[in-house]
């Protein structure tokens, strides 16, 4: 199935258009099952997007009670650090909805050793989803203007891994640890949202779309559903049409 791809004027309508796709796609899925699997994702349109679904109308008409929370990646800071994403999810959405905490997977970065906790979170995603057709109901992702996506960057090893499911690394140009789930586990979502504004996104998105495959050079060009949707909301800006 091609990538459904929608347009919008700015930043704002595009986590507006999320907000709306990822409330009727909680509805109708938990018509057929009883819980919905959500992955979040890290940045600054996310950031809002937690805003939206946290106020009126979603925060109520959303059955949140049903909702299990994980993350695409992470940083190994501290859960307390700006820089954390699960933090971030706590202060705009998690602490403002009714998600029980044990349906919420936060990827740990207190332990010693960063390679422990993809262990460990690891473990947590066999556990939901071994033996199923799928795995998240939706993975929220971002792209970098570098063509990255979840912990997916250019020229790192980890764009290549086939069999762990989730992964730590040191990521020398920033001089730190992170964790991530792989394309692996990725591409066995039901539905996978793209989201990403802003100009200097343009080029590298335009090669991600259009251009030669080369995952080496556009990680989140590895991010092909294998039985599931695809979709990129996007903003004038990054679709070159500023």
């Amino acid at each position: 199935m091609p990538p459904i791809i929608n347009i919008h004027p700015n930043a704002e309508a595009v986590a507006q258009a999320a907000a709306a796709l990822i409330a009727e796609r909680i509805s109708t899925v938990l018509q057929k099952q009883n819980r919905f699997t959500l992955a979040l994702s890290g940045g600054s349109t996310p950031k809002r997007l937690h805003q939206i679904l946290a106020a009126s109308p979603y925060k109520e008409s959303i059955d949140w009670s049903r909702v299990h929370i994980f993350w695409g990646d992470e940083r190994y800071v501290p859960l307390e650090d700006e820089r954390n994403n699960a933090r971030m999810a706590y202060d705009t959405l998690l602490n403002h909805v009714m998600v029980p905490e044990s349906q919420v997977h936060i990827m740990r970065t207190d332990l010693p050793d960063p390679r422990e906790s993809a262990v460990q979170y690891e473990k947590i995603l066999h556990r939901y989803f071994d033996g199923k057709e799928n795995s998240f109901d939706l993975l929220i992702l971002g792209m970098g203007d570098d063509g990255h996506t979840l912990s997916l960057f250019p020229g790192t090893e980890i764009v290549h891994e086939t069999q762990r499911w989730c992964a730590a690394f040191f990521l020398e140009q920033q001089d730190m640890f992170r964790i991530t789930i792989t394309k692996t586990i990725a591409n066995r979502s039901a539905c996978i949202l793209f989201l990403t504004t802003g100009k200097t996104k343009a080029p590298a998105l335009k090669q991600v779309l259009n251009g030669p495959v080369n995952i080496n050079l556009y990680p989140a060009q590895t991010i092909q559903p294998e039985n599931g949707e695809l979709h990129w909301i996007i903003d004038n800006a990054a679709a070159g049409q500023e």
